[in-house]
């Protein structure tokens, strides 16, 4: 039974990996398909870096990936306190059932959604619009990656803090805050990579003049083959694995500390 489930899982990880790294192994192709290797070359990627339109597109992936994730991180760890502290169980699960709503529904139709929005509001689509529709559909992930962290945190621990004299402000940055961190590094980092990653919701909310990965990769596979594309993919890679690895130091490092002290208050 080990044996099968260690070759389904194999079999599982060559299904997901092996057509990136045929991308990847292609962006190093002499030649200009996808057809047969032609011989290592680094042309690609150096066709990528003279490529003033793609660098300026990762840039604005970036940047709508970073301000979205740190923003939806911020608004969702609030809404998880305000979910967590709600007393009344029906009123809780209700703003549970809506924070959900964005997570179950399909990418087209949330990306539908916000164009008649912005539309009807007469918002121009760019940046802005872009940027809003992220933050707009990160929030729940946020919510579901902390509400676990607060559900297992000790009322004993509120209750002892408080005796000793701590401000509701004190609570929240020296004992609410630290403990909930893991949870909030998670969903930053969810939230980050499902921005990257989007595509659907990304297509109908850009503008003329603004666009971003997703929506350009798509748009010149339509014109035909592009190994540069190719070399994209493998950088993307590249940046998807050190946001996994740094993720993972945080988390080691945090269950480092957190052995530190209970050893220290054993």
């Amino acid at each position: 039974m080990k044996k099968l489930s260690r070759l389904y899982l194999i079999l599982v990880f060559i299904i997901l990996y092996l057509p990136i790294l045929y991308l990847i192994m292609y962006s190093f192709s002499q030649g200009t398909t996808m057809t047969h290797y032609h011989g290592f070359t680094w042309q690609h990627y150096r066709d990528l870096l003279a490529d003033p339109r793609m660098l300026a597109i990762v840039a604005n992936t970036l940047l709508v990936a970073l301000l979205s994730s740190l923003i939806a991180t911020l608004v969702g760890t609030l809404g998880a306190l305000s979910i967590h502290r709600t007393s009344k169980r029906v009123t809780r699960d209700v703003l549970l059932n809506l924070n959900n709503i964005l997570m179950v529904s399909p990418d087209v139709i949330i990306g539908a959604s916000f164009l008649i929005f912005f539309t009807t509001l007469k918002i121009p689509l760019g940046f802005g619009s872009v940027l809003l529709s992220h933050i707009a559909f990160e929030i729940p992930i946020v919510v579901l990656m902390v509400l676990p962290r607060l559900k297992e945190m000790s009322p004993s621990m509120l209750a002892a803090a408080q005796d000793l004299g701590v401000t509701t402000r004190e609570l929240l940055s020296r004992v609410i805050v630290p403990f909930i961190s893991p949870g909030i590094f998670a969903g930053f980092f969810m939230a980050l990579t499902y921005s990257l990653d989007d595509f659907a919701v990304t297509f109908f909310v850009t503008g003329n003049g603004f666009s971003t990965l997703s929506v350009e990769i798509y748009s010149r596979a339509r014109q035909g083959i592009n190994l540069e594309i190719n070399a994209l993919s493998g950088v993307m890679f590249l940046f998807s694995l050190l946001l996994v690895g740094g993720y993972y130091w945080l988390q080691q490092s945090n269950q480092r500390r957190k052995r530190k002290r209970q050893g220290a208050a054993s």
